[in-house]
């Protein structure tokens, strides 16, 4: 059989460090070399090219309009490779591969983010077996079809469900989880794919980019003592669309009378309002307790067990799509990528 092709897409981040050996300084190195520095990856079964951004960038000034050109890359790219690595700084990855799980309808070919806490020159550093293996994951084949066909995320013998996982320690190696999803796939002295929990695709359709993401959303954690003019100010902004409102537990929230009063008007006035739970793993259950019935009688949307990650990329997903407003409810609370529930 012959040997996969996959393409590197270096958008920027640790990863694609080295220090200089005079400064002690951080910079990008030309991913053409890649070879050079990782001799290893020549013992991989397959063919690999590199691409990358004109201009590496910091993950924490990653947006929709770079998401887009990632989304494009592969679209471009998607008949002559067979797998596609995607090195991003670990900051953001969280949120961008939710959006590409997004952008991309119909993918039948691995997608996996990957990146390192440490430059790829450090002598400890975690970037050589974060790459390599997202190399060989994105190379799995059976029955010449790819194994992984889904965005995913690799990071510390992990693959993750790209749009369920949050970055959860800025220091140590193991830097990301999925709470509320099994590992795709581990890596040991095998390679061990849990099959059962992959996402499989009922469309025969060719993919579909979509690119046209709203940013006009916002995020609003809850915290006891929030006040009123504050709530006001945030539901009253002129540009907003859509909310992502982090709630405590499995969705609740202050029953002040004031507060429920300012989330009614806000959605009667076409503002859609998504309940996230603060707690990294665990769904929202709206109705459950007390705290939580009257925003179900509102309106509210349930984000059940959602990543605010995978939340507010989506609401600028279907937003940028405009969906109706008698569908939004519905849509958002159904699993398009296998992102919720």
């Amino acid at each position: 059989m012959q040997n996969p092709n996959i393409l590197l897409v270096y958008t920027g981040g640790t990863i694609g460090m080295i220090k200089d050996a005079d400064t002690g300084a951080l910079r990008a190195f030309d991913f053409d070399s890649i070879l050079t520095r990782i001799p290893e990856i020549r013992l991989l079964d397959c063919n690999i090219e590199t691409i990358s951004f004109e201009e590496p960038i910091d993950s924490s000034n990653m947006n929709p309009k770079f998401w887009a050109d990632i989304a494009q890359i592969v679209e471009v790219n998607y008949q002559s490779f067979d797998g596609f690595v995607i090195l991003h700084g670990s900051d953001t990855m969280s949120y961008s591969a939710s959006a590409l799980s997004f952008l991309l309808e119909n993918l039948e070919k691995p997608v996996i983010f990957t990146g390192s806490q440490l430059p790829i020159g450090d002598l400890r550093t975690d970037a050589k077996e974060n790459l390599i293996t997202s190399i060989q994951m994105a190379s799995l084949q059976q029955d010449g079809l790819p194994v992984i066909r889904e965005v995913g995320l690799y990071f510390e013998y992990k693959l993750y469900r790209g749009n369920r996982t949050t970055k959860i320690n800025a220091e140590h190696f193991e830097a990301f989880e999925s709470f509320n999803y099994p590992n795709l796939a581990e890596s040991g002295v095998h390679l061990n794919i849990n099959k059962e929990y992959l996402l499989r695709s009922k469309s025969t359709n060719q993919l579909v980019v979509r690119t046209n993401m709203n940013t006009n959303v916002g995020i609003l954690k809850l915290f006891p003592g929030i006040s009123k003019a504050f709530v006001e100010t945030i539901l009253n902004s002129e540009t907003l669309e859509g909310l992502i409102l982090e709630t405590y537990g499995a969705g609740n929230a202050t029953t002040e009378k004031w507060f429920v009063e300012l989330l009614k008007k806000a959605i009667s006035k076409g503002l859609h309002i998504v309940n996230v739970s603060q707690c990294a793993g665990g769904s929202v259950n709206m109705g459950q307790y007390e705290t939580s019935s009257e925003l179900k009688s509102i309106g509210v949307i349930s984000g059940k067990d959602i990543t605010t990650e995978a939340a507010i990329t989506k609401l600028m997903y279907l937003l940028g799509e405009k969906i109706p407003t008698s569908e939004f409810k519905k849509t958002f609370e159904t699993s398009l990528r296998g992102e919720l529930t």
